[in-house]
């Protein structure tokens, strides 16, 4: 077992020390009583926030668009859907939040636009339109079929023949998100500016949509079968038939990420560092650490998704964070979701009594968290009735739980009429969780073992014990396969922090003497000093013991 130590976390930049907060706007706060979240309802709940002791939050895309894909069909890249608000209610928002010490992150549609974007509307009205080269347009293969197998995640052949011009062009997602052609210096450039937009309006970073779809194989070789289908965190059909290793993922990739961190960073001042996440995909631990980029000078983290996919047991827990850790470049920065927009909740996925445990886990890991709105209350996915289903993903392939609808659902903040998302008689963009009277945040607030006040007792933690929010990471071995034990460690502290997986007690020997004091319980019913040669677990606890100055046995 070794266990460096790093210094306090001032040095850190605040993406490193601090934490993220995931709002989908659809679902967060409805201030004019459309029955769907808007940004003027954000900057109504920035107090919630700074109560809750987040440091930043992430909003899911905003800007004008179709809705095909609700936003992520982007039709103009510098402007706010008026579903949302307008670009004053935006700089609103980012002067409130600012005055509030929390930053701004928004999304970023890279790979795709709409296809009703003004580019795309150009470039598919004739094969010698200047925007023709815009997208990826490709005639077919002698008997009609498309350029080659790609399938789209959605469902569906990744090609879609335009009729007029008579040739395919290529969408990895829905027919009415066309790719964006990434080779083309002109896009490159129009995408850059995009950036510089919301980068001069103040945001403080960006999280990249399926970053690592930009750059395909220039060949369009066909991807090979996938001998292993299943396997996937999520039903995901026929997508999950190939190998998608020429769709995606291309070297070229890593170049064209430099160009965008250095448009990033040369906004940066000393008092705004400005920050780049990207969607990746990307479970093989290797591949996903280059997205780095050798001189860490690439995205600032690429989003690590493999607790999404990992078991919910100690053992595949532990080897997933011990394989982040192991591939990481030298003085890159690891981070981890447990949940998001696309993916079900954490409450549902490991179970209620497991939930505390899982927040405990994702806000004491070394690396930057992402909580996704609602989860600091264990919310779960809602069933949604057929006839309410909205997701295209869902729609498009039935039957097989590829929907996203149940974890879209309303914020739920008290037990009053539309749970004080929304005005009462609205109907809401999406039902309510049937609990959401006695699962809210008034009500969490009033009850002191929540899993609301752990999670804000945990954050406050981070921000007063440096070990929690910078400090090393070690596991302990010789403990009970079915419990996840580890230490975080800087010279002048270090905490242990021991988690149960399961709902059947365990005791096990820790190779330190003597005791420890602690310094919280998910159960919110340990106190007082602690041994730390023999521990006791009970079903579904984690406990978080400040060992700071004990010796190893």
């Amino acid at each position: 077992m070794i266990e460096n130590v790093q210094t306090d976390a001032d040095s850190f930049p605040w993406w490193k020390r601090g934490v993220i907060y995931q709002i989908y706007p659809r679902s967060f706060q409805d201030s004019n009583g459309d029955g769907t979240g808007d940004l003027r309802g954000i900057t109504e709940r920035l107090d919630y926030l700074s109560w809750l002791g987040i440091d930043a939050f992430w909003i899911s895309p905003f800007y004008p668009s179709p809705m095909a894909d609700f936003g992520y069909d982007v039709s103009n890249y510098r402007d706010v859907d008026p579903l949302f608000g307008t670009l004053a209610d935006f700089d609103a928002l980012v002067e409130e939040a600012h005055a509030r010490g929390l930053k701004v992150v928004i999304d970023f549609v890279p790979n795709h636009t709409s296809d009703q974007h003004p580019w795309f509307v150009e470039s598919r009205s004739s094969r010698d339109n200047p925007k023709r080269d815009w997208y990826v347009w490709r005639d077919p293969k002698p008997d009609g079929s498309p350029p080659n197998n790609w399938l789209a995640t959605f469902g569906g052949p990744a090609w879609t023949l335009d009729e007029a011009t008579g040739q395919y062009y290529l969408h990895g997602f829905l027919p009415q998100q066309p790719d964006l052609n990434w080779r083309n210096p002109e896009v490159k450039e129009a995408m850059l500016d995009a950036l510089r937009f919301w980068l001069r309006r103040g945001v403080d970073g960006f999280r990249f949509d399926v970053a690592h779809h930009i750059m395909k194989d220039p060949e369009l070789r066909d991807n090979p079968a996938n001998e292993t289908p299943g396997i996937l965190h999520k039903p995901m059909g026929d997508f999950d038939s190939q190998l998608h290793v020429m769709d995606r993922m291309h070297a070229d990739l890593h170049p064209t990420y430099q160009e965008i961190r250095a448009v990033i960073d040369s906004f940066n001042t000393e008092t705004q560092p400005r920050f780049m996440i990207g969607e990746t995909h990307i479970f093989e631990p290797v591949q996903w650490a280059s997205l780095y980029g050798e001189q860490l000078n690439e995205m600032h983290m690429p989003a690590n998704f493999g607790l999404l996919r990992a078991q919910w047991n100690a053992k595949s827990v532990r080897a997933h964070v011990d394989s982040i850790e192991a591939a990481l470049p030298a003085g890159a920065w690891p981070n981890y979701v447990l949940s998001n927009h696309d993916d079900w909740r954490t409450a549902t996925r490991v179970g209620p009594p497991q939930a505390k445990v899982a927040m405990m886990l994702l806000l004491t890991l070394r690396g930057t968290p992402t909580i996704y709105y609602g989860e600091e209350l264990g919310m779960e996915n809602v069933e949604i009735p057929p006839d309410q289903e909205q997701d295209p993903a869902g729609l498009r392939v039935p039957g097989i739980g590829m929907g996203r609808d149940p974890e879209r659902t309303p914020m739920q903040w008290d037990a009053s009429p539309n749970a004080g998302f929304a005005p009462e008689g609205v109907t809401t963009w999406l039902p309510l969780a049937p609990d959401y009277k006695t699962r809210n945040v008034a009500v969490e607030k009033a009850d002191p073992k929540s899993i609301l006040n752990l999670t804000n007792e945990l954050l406050e933690l981070r921000k007063s014990h440096p070990a929690l929010a910078v400090g090393d990471y070690a596991a302990i071995d010789g403990v009970p396969d079915e419990c996840f034990v580890y230490t975080r460690s800087t010279a002048g502290q270090r905490v242990l922090i021991a988690l149960n997986l399961t709902n059947q007690e365990h005791q096990f020997t820790l190779p330190y003497t003597g005791t420890g004091q602690v310094v919280t319980s998910t159960g919110k019913d340990r106190t007082g000093k602690i041994s730390l040669t023999f521990m006791v677990l009970q079903p579904n606890e984690g406990i978080l013991i400040d060992i700071t100055g004990a010796k190893l046995a």
